[in-house]
């Protein structure tokens, strides 16, 4: 099932929020702040982020705006006391794809997320076809035919978000940025070093391959 990061300063919304999400069948996990929300985001995959606005160290706002800049993909939920109009208008022109005022009604908020799930096309199946080959992100596993391969989490990841939009051109800094995370420090090389990895893995794998595009980044194409 997707998994959705759940921010808010308040441990009982936190609490009262994953327990409504966990009984509709989500995986959930939480953060305290912006701060501490973007390194549980740069650590794990995460499909959806419920955030409230008024958290210190970092607030909502900047945090939906590092999210929405590191990955335009990733829906965001916001979840505060306050319901003024301009807020909410601040918060879609951030980047915010919803807005649910408390005190929220449980079965709102689940339908909201599972809305935003299907809008961004994340289904609970978490799978992804490429002719013969099955990438299961439920289990990070690789099914080709009868074998079947467990890859470390990165590459798993890496080869998920290429094969989520074959054609799709990437850059190193995009890649980076939406796998390894914002605050990643390493040299961006490590994309060409999991690429090259994914490649020999797979050198034998008729129905798809890893194409360079020089001086741009990485796409995968689909083979007919």
């Amino acid at each position: 099932m997707p998994t959705i990061l759940v921010t808010d300063d308040d441990a009982n919304i936190r609490e009262l929020v994953c327990l409504f999400l966990r009984n509709d069948g989500f995986e959930t996990v939480e953060a305290a702040d912006g701060k501490e929300a973007l390194a549980v985001y740069g650590s794990m995959h995460i499909d959806l982020v419920v955030l409230d606005i008024m958290m210190p160290i970092m607030d909502g706002w900047t945090l939906c705006k590092d999210l929405r800049r590191s990955n335009p993909d990733l829906p965001l939920l916001m979840l505060t006391a306050r319901g003024e109009t301009w807020e909410k208008v601040k918060g879609f022109q951030l980047g915010t794809d919803d807005y649910l005022t408390k005190p929220f009604d449980p079965l709102e908020l689940t339908a909201r997320v599972r809305a935003l799930l299907k809008r961004y096309r994340i289904g609970s199946t978490q799978t992804i076809r490429l002719g013969n080959v099955i990438l299961d992100r439920q289990i990070y596993k690789v099914v080709n035919g009868t074998n079947s391969l467990t890859l470390p989490l990165k590459e798993f990841e890496l080869l998920y978000k290429l094969a989520g939009t074959p054609g799709q051109i990437y850059t190193r800094e995009q890649l980076i940025d939406q796998i390894w995370g914002l605050d990643y420090a390493g040299d961006d090389r490590t994309v060409d070093v999991h690429v090259k990895r994914l490649r020999e893995r797979f050198v034998t794998t008729p129905d798809f391959h890893i194409e360079t595009v020089r001086g741009l980044g990485y796409r995968l194409e689909v083979k007919e």
